[in-house]
Formats: C-alpha cells, sequence, structure tokens
C-alpha cells in the first residue's frame, strides 16, 4: 500500500504511524443524474466539489462518462488541476447471483473497476458481497462472496490497489439489500477472506440501517478499516421495522430513508473517531451527504474537519 492504513499491518506499527485523515466526498445528491439520464456532467461536479474544503472526489464507476475508458485519463487530469485527487472507487459488485455466469461476469467488471481506479490514481476500490435474494442461504451467500473476492486479489494487487468491503446497506440500482447487510454476516465475510490487499470500508449510518450498534461493528473490525464513508442517517416516517418492509422489491433506498447533515443524525462521531484514532486508522474518510443542496454538503464538510482536527491532533490538508 502506498498511502493509508494497511490492513495486514500489526495494531503497534499502525499506532507509530500517526497521520490525519484526509477527506473526500461523493456525489450523492446527483447520483441519477450522473448516471442514469445524464442531466449532469462529470465536469460539473468537478466544478462545484473544487470550492469544497476536501483533498479528494471520491469517484463512481456508473458514471455514464466513465463508459469510455479513453476518457478516464482526462478526467483523472481535471481533478487533479483542480487541486483534488481520486482515492476512491465505489463501485457494486454482485457476487451473490446463482447462475456461475453471471458471477463471472461480475468479476470481469470488477476487474476492469479496479483497472479504472488505478487509471484514475485511486488506491481503494469497493467491493459488495451481492443482493440478498429470498432464495440464497447463509452459507452459501458467504462462500459465493469470498470466492469472488479472492478472485479479483491478485489483479487488484497487480494494480496497486486495495479492496475494501463495505457494510452496505443497498446499491442505488438494486432491487435486494445487501446480503452481508447484518453485522454478524458482514464480519464474518470479512473473516472469510484473509488475504493481502484487502480491508473494510466502515460506514456507521449503515449499521443502524442493518438493526446493529455501530460502534459495536467498528469494534469487531477495527483491524481491517482501511477507508470510511461519513454520512448521517435518520427516518423521515415510521421506524426501523416499517422499512424492513419496503427493502425488498423496488430499486434503490426506500422512501422514507434519507441521508442528513452530518452531525445531526445518529451517528456519534467523537466516539467512532476515538475508537479510529486509537487503532491508528490514517486512511480516506469520503462524505455521503448533500441531497439538501452544496450548502448542506459544505456544514458537513466543517464538522468533520473539527472532528478530525479535534481526534486526530490537526486539520487534515
Amino acid at each position: 500500500m502506498r498511502e493509508g492504513t494497511h490492513p495486514d499491518r500489526p495494531p503497534e506499527e499502525r499506532r507509530e504511524k500517526k497521520k490525519t485523515p484526509r477527506l473526500a466526498v461523493f456525489p450523492k445528491a446527483f447520483m441519477h443524474a450522473l448516471c442514469r439520464d445524464g442531466s449532469m456532467r462529470l465536469d460539473e461536479w468537478i466544478g462545484l466539489a473544487a470550492e469544497l474544503d476536501v483533498d479528494g472526489l471520491e469517484w463512481y464507476a456508473g458514471f455514464l462518462e466513465m463508459a469510455d475508458e479513453r476518457r478516464w485519463a482526462g478526467f483523472r487530469q481535471r481533478v487533479e488541476d483542480a487541486g483534488k485527487t481520486i482515492p476512491m472507487m465505489c463501485c457494486s459488485p454482485d457476487f451473490t447471483h446463482p447462475d456461475p455466469g453471471f458471477r463471472r461476469k461480475q468479476i470481469d467488471r470488477q476487474r476492469r473497476w479496479i483497472d479504472m481506479t488505478a487509471a484514475l490514481g485511486g488506491r481503494y476500490c469497493r467491493v459488495l458481497s451481492g443482493q440478498r435474494r429470498p432464495e440464497l442461504s447463509r452459507g452459501e451467500g458467504i462462500r459465493l462472496a469470498a470466492d469472488c473476492i479472492v478472485e479479483c486479489l491478485p489483479h487488484s494487487r497487480a494494480q496497486g490497489v486495495t479492496l475494501v468491503l463495505e457494510n452496505h446497506y443497498k446499491d442505488d440500482f438494486w432491487e435486494f439489500p445487501e446480503f452481508a447487510q447484518k453485522l454478524d454476516v458482514f464480519v464474518e465475510l470479512v473473516e472469510a477472506v484473509r488475504e493481502p490487499g484487502f480491508g473494510v470500508n466502515y460506514d456507521p449510518s449503515n449499521a443502524f440501517l442493518a438493526g446493529d450498534d455501530p460502534l459495536e461493528l467498528l469494534r469487531r473490525v477495527l483491524d481491517r478499516v482501511v477507508t470510511m464513508h461519513a454520512s448521517d442517517r435518520f427516518l423521515k416516517e415510521g421506524t426501523l421495522e416499517d422499512l424492513r418492509g419496503e427493502e425488498t422489491g423496488a430499486e434503490g433506498y426506500a422512501a422514507r430513508l434519507s441521508h442528513g447533515e452530518i452531525g445531526k443524525g445518529l451517528n456519534d462521531y467523537d466516539a467512532i473517531f476515538t475508537l479510529l484514532s486509537g487503532a491508528g486508522f490514517d486512511g480516506w474518510v469520503s462524505i455521503e451527504d448533500g441531497v439538501e443542496g452544496m450548502d448542506q454538503l459544505r456544514r458537513s464538510v466543517a464538522f468533520l474537519r473539527g472532528k478530525l482536527a479535534e481526534h486526530f491532533g490537526s486539520a487534515a490538508a
């Protein structure tokens, strides 16, 4: 690994290397515009993000304009010309499909996303388990997902890219929620992949949606965390039990679920950063926010800058 916390580095070595995590931002509010209808161009998003006090832009493999790999180098250059980098790639492989041919295509797609990450200058590429299809048993899902991830690792290591498994809720364009959504399944899958170049992308908000304690999840995988998604979540109405009934049968997120301004939702960022700082975490923290506009996103950036300075000793730069 050229930067960030190495998932296989002993805890005592990690603590010796005390760096302040750096901030990235993800265009959560513009996903359909950038990935479906093309009503926003990537140059426009880069321009908006360039005005934020962040160090990088987390990329998404499904941006419409990324379909042509001849354009990858140009986007990297435009981001770097704006004074930022592209440290992380967000993508959503579906490794739990029962058809071996489908899974093979997903592995091939993941390898291409790894190539995309490297071409953009990134160091971290997300993997997921796949969709929690009703007929899928826990044991079979763990086996399928772990086998597919392991098969991708030689390619990612050759490219200098770390694969990070996220405790995810549901991809914007999936019908079913994440197979490894709940804490015990996620931890079992993480433990099933004990190879170099693999770690965890920790998302505290998604733990709430799984009905789990995000701090308990963090403690269970603390030595494997190399990147983090920062957001805050709340329900517009109803309860988490109501949400359970709306997770399947429709594409994307349930209507009652909302991203909120960071620092005003359910997450205890003081407790989260206390644990991460004590473990020597020095990776990227990527912000998933701004669904109510750029002013909201700026406030979330400012909140996290302050918390990083408080818990890691100085503001990231």
